[in-house]
């Protein structure tokens, strides 16, 4: 699986980068109509790209995979039955609390990871990785909660992955996450009308 492929415009990826771009685009695709089968093809894909990223020296990033199928897991749980009392999770928005801790949350982990991949790894880009890896994990929980600022937490993540990714000289995944900038902004418009049409019910 890491052999090499030359595909158009002579982008040259490996079968696990390729197979994982794949499985991720999915995922996007179905948490924006929110089918809970997302979540399934978010375990693969996290699973993939948790190898391709090791091999990159991209251990935050990495290390992130393994996160996000853990909370994978639980987003599927808090998709398909949230509570007792509540029979379906509904789009919704942070409330300022709810917001100040996610931020606050964000920069913490961010803090730490820095300091782990700087003192502990080998990579170039301690910055960098645990910045995304940070905010990632956010964007993830907040989608498993269905809350709409995730996508807003996607688009600012996934633009500075695009930059990072090309350092790194993968291509495809940067390409994927180009995809996923305009993804996010789709899926925020789609949520932002699913929370309007549920507030005339």
């Amino acid at each position: 699986m890491n052999q090499t492929l030359t595909l158009i415009w002579n982008l040259t990826t490996t079968p696990l980068e390729l197979v994982s771009f794949v499985l991720s685009v999915v995922t996007v695709l179905l948490n924006i109509r929110q089918n809970h089968w997302a979540w399934l093809f978010a375990i693969l894909s996290s699973g993939l790209y948790g190898i391709v990223f090791f091999q990159a020296k991209l251990y935050g990033d990495s290390g992130l995979q393994f996160c996000f199928i853990l909370i994978s897991l639980w987003g599927w749980m808090q998709w398909l039955k949230p509570s007792d009392t509540q029979q379906e999770l509904v789009v919704s928005r942070l409330d300022a609390r709810g917001f100040l801790f996610s931020l606050l949350s964000w920069f913490g982990l961010f803090a730490c990871l820095f300091v782990f991949l700087r003192v502990a790894t080998d990579t170039d880009v301690p910055l960098a990785d645990g910045f995304l890896t940070a905010g990632s994990v956010l964007g993830q929980i907040l989608l498993s909660r269905k809350k709409i600022e995730n996508w807003y937490v996607w688009i600012l993540v996934d633009i500075l992955y695009v930059g990072l990714y090309l350092y790194k000289n993968l291509v495809l995944t940067a390409g994927l996450y180009a995809i996923f900038v305009g993804l996010a902004f789709a899926g925020a418009r789609v949520w932002q009308a699913m929370e309007k049409k549920q507030g005339m019910v």
